[in-house]
């Protein structure tokens, strides 16, 4: 079996690919653009007739889109870049997976709900409140109306083995913690938006169990999909976590209630019970999962 894989050398991309590499069953072309490390392909999404030559070389089995522009705030700076590669380049691809009759996965976002009326189920209308959460409703409308049997993966903040604190918004906080603790500076961060974060393995735990039973049983498993963790915190909830596991001083964090920059969802949880009944969710305990992740970067 083959995969083709976009955004394989990002937080939740790297994990995918690890997990379908170790498959003695599956090969794996990895596709980046920025961090092409190797045994991945550079190749720029954008860059329509290269990708739709390299996807008719390769033949792949499935196409798992993970490549996107993730970050709400570079979206609002740069909306039609934004818009072009969580959209334009999820429609070409939905296209040419149409082309070879094979299924696409799109990983999709929590943020494409307003977060007043959690927890919100698959088939609950959506109604974002930035522009991050419509580009990326966009793209799901598109790969869904170049077929309605493809897959939806809505999923929410994620943290996991990062190449930089600033890869994820979870382990960002880490970065803000330490410098507050030797030093009189304050650290706000914010105690209003409620998030269910999830490691990215899990995330790369199930994408390979439904890209798995969508090939055993084509239609059976189509359509959208929720998954998130089973905790939910603030970020100031977070930072306490970090700060009770690595023994930190909370003295100088300061907990802010209210929002400032790019509007954000308030509680955006999602039912989970679609990827429940296919017997494939997991979880990984926040404490357990953030204390393997930063343990290398509290003395660094």
């Amino acid at each position: 079996m083959k995969l083709f894989l976009t955004g394989a050398s990002g937080l939740l991309g790297r994990s995918i690919y690890e997990r379908f590499l170790n498959e003695p069953d599956w090969i794996v072309c990895g596709i980046s653009f920025k961090r092409t490390s190797p045994g991945l392909t550079k190749l720029n999404l954008l860059d329509k007739e290269t990708v739709a030559n390299l996807i008719n070389t390769v033949c792949p089995d499935v196409i798992v889109h993970c490549a996107a522009e993730r970050f709400p705030d570079k979206v609002e700076s740069d909306p039609q870049a934004a818009y072009d590669l969580n959209v334009g380049v999820s429609a070409h691809l939905a296209d040419l997976a149409n082309q070879l009759n094979v299924p696409l996965l799109y990983i999709s976002t929590d943020y494409v709900f307003n977060g007043d009326e959690s927890p919100y189920k698959e088939s609950d209308e959506p109604s974002p409140i930035n522009e991050y959460g419509r580009l990326k409703l966009l793209g799901e409308k598109a790969v869904l109306a170049a077929n309605i049997n493809n897959i939806i993966l809505r999923i929410p903040v994620l943290y996991g083995p990062v190449e930089s604190l600033e890869e994820s918004a979870i382990t960002y906080l880490l970065i803000g913690l330490k410098k507050c603790q030797n030093n009189n500076e304050l650290f706000k961060v914010s105690n209003y938006e409620l998030r269910n974060p999830s490691n990215v393995d899990d995330i790369a735990h199930i994408v390979f169990n439904l890209v798995v039973k969508k090939i055993a049983s084509s239609n059976d498993i189509s359509g959208i999909y929720q998954w998130c963790g089973k905790e939910m915190y603030t970020k100031y909830d977070m930072v306490a976590k970090m700060a009770k596991i690595f023994d930190m001083s909370m003295e100088q964090v300061v907990p802010v209630n209210g929002q400032g920059g790019v509007k954000r969802p308030f509680n955006t949880l999602l039912d989970v019970s679609r990827i429940n009944q296919l017997g494939i969710g997991t979880h990984t305990n926040f404490e357990d999962g953030i204390k393997t992740v930063l343990a290398s970067w509290i003395d660094k």
